[in-house]
């Protein structure tokens, strides 16, 4: 199986912009709600509202970025940081 570089999938990415627009929304949504729902199931404190916060702030980034017409390498990053943290995050929720 071939390993893909950043370069590599960044370069994909750009080339098909618009129809991974839908498949990212959906992706990263659904992981920034199983995320948030993790966060809130342990209760309210004030690590969870952080935890929440940075949750529901990288997705509306990603979401907003999409929105306002921002150049794809832009809209990549904040895809890979949302996937990213919201992935870290669900895994300290769960373990």
């Amino acid at each position: 199986m071939k390993n893909a570089t950043v370069h590599q999938l960044l370069n994909e990415y750009e080339e098909n912009f618009y129809m991974y627009i839908p498949l990212t929304i959906i992706l990263q949504s659904c992981l920034g709600s199983i995320a948030a729902m993790l966060i809130l199931v342990t209760g309210t404190s004030i690590v969870n509202f952080f935890a929440l916060l940075t949750c529901v702030t990288i997705c509306m980034a990603y979401n907003g970025a999409l929105m306002a017409g921002l150049k794809s390498s832009i809209c990549f990053w904040l895809l890979m940081a949302s996937l990213f943290s919201n992935s870290l995050l669900i895994l300290l929720y769960v373990l």
